[in-house]
């Protein structure tokens, strides 16, 4: 198969990339390269010439990228909510409008195979519960709103020409070659690493549905190839289990002290916005066979084989961090210059 994978220079767009050229498939990759592009080519270098990449912007799309394409994963665009807060004008460009257009290209160009990347952040604010697909969501921030806009539009272009598939994935965590510290489990992580000491906001009490990237990849790769009958214009939820955050921060203490690292636990007061939500993945499971199994302990255990454990300036790299990269590239380019336009 040949694959488009927006975004495929980033978190997981590139653990995406791994697995489908691990499965014989062609890979292009279109990415703006916000974090640069060293390990997308070095994947390149490893894929025998199955990868290409093309430095591009979604907001400039150009049809020609979809040459010879048969089926297109939707990683590209800001990531997360507080990511989507620090530029709500470049998050509503880049996660709604561009993805309209980008699936308009694709109904248009004949390429069915559409798998989006949502978030479940969908369902934050919703209250106590255990929410599925079904659940009505009532988006309270940039992210969930540039999100659900795109899942309409994605909706409404359904038809037996064009197959959208909406995964909507949970917080992710694990190891990536483009790596993340601005998520729960890995933040955790290199906290523990680098200060012995994570914090309990209102005593780690909130849940949140997590799913590890490796996981999150399967998931794409499964909608990209399943029977179009069995996944057009459907909807998933996509997690591994939810858990407690003050959960994930005892298992990685207890990881860290497996290795002679000891780390104490600090009750801490509740931020100004708290997310506090649960889904369920049973449609997932029961429609596809598919259910995420990479638990947040055997991801730990992964990561302390990854990353440089001794290494605090490489792990304090603002190329890890969704904001902090993006304002060392504002101070760069200039600050009166707005995000949108300087990427």
């Amino acid at each position: 198969m040949h694959v488009l994978v927006t975004g495929g220079g980033g978190y997981i767009g590139l653990e995406l990339c791994r697995q489908l050229l691990e499965r014989g498939d062609r890979v292009r990759v279109v990415d703006r390269l916000f974090f640069g592009s060293g390990p997308l080519e070095r994947l390149r270098d490893e894929s025998d010439g199955r990868l290409e990449y093309v430095h591009g912007d979604l907001r400039e799309w150009d049809d020609a990228w979809l040459d010879g394409i048969e089926g297109l994963s939707h990683l590209a665009g800001l990531s997360n909510d507080p990511t989507a807060e620090y530029n709500p004008q470049a998050n509503w460009q880049m996660n709604a409008v561009a993805t309209e257009r980008l699936a308009e290209a694709c109904k248009r160009r004949g390429v069915a195979r559409f798998v989006f990347g949502s978030s479940a952040s969908l369902y934050d604010g919703l209250g106590p519960g255990m929410f599925d697909e079904t659940t009505p969501v009532v988006p309270r921030g940039a992210y969930s709103l540039s999100k659900q806009y795109a899942e309409e539009a994605l909706t409404r272009l359904a038809d037996g020409r064009f197959a959208p598939t909406i995964l909507r994935q949970g917080t992710v965590y694990g190891y990536s070659p483009r790596m993340r510290f601005d998520l729960v489990v890995n933040t955790f992580l290199k906290d523990a690493i680098t200060s012995k000491k994570l914090y309990l906001h209102g005593g780690g009490w909130q849940w949140r549905p997590l799913v590890d990237v490796s996981d999150v990849a399967r998931a794409h790769i499964l909608c990209l190839t399943a029977p179009a009958a069995a996944v057009a214009g459907e909807m998933f939820n996509v997690m591994q289990e939810n858990y407690q955050v003050r959960q994930l921060a005892m298992l990685v203490a207890g990881s860290l002290s497996l290795v002679g690292r000891p780390v104490e636990l600090v009750d801490a007061p509740l931020p100004k916005i708290v997310r506090d939500y649960r889904m369920t993945n049973l449609k997932m499971t029961q429609r596809l066979g598919f259910t995420p199994a990479v638990t947040v302990l055997e991801s730990i255990d992964d990561m302390l084989t990854k990353i440089p454990l001794d290494n605090v300036a490489q792990l304090a790299d603002p190329r890890h961090y969704n904001i902090a990269w993006m304002t060392v590239l504002e101070e760069v380019h200039g600050a009166q210059r707005r995000f949108s336009s300087i990427y």
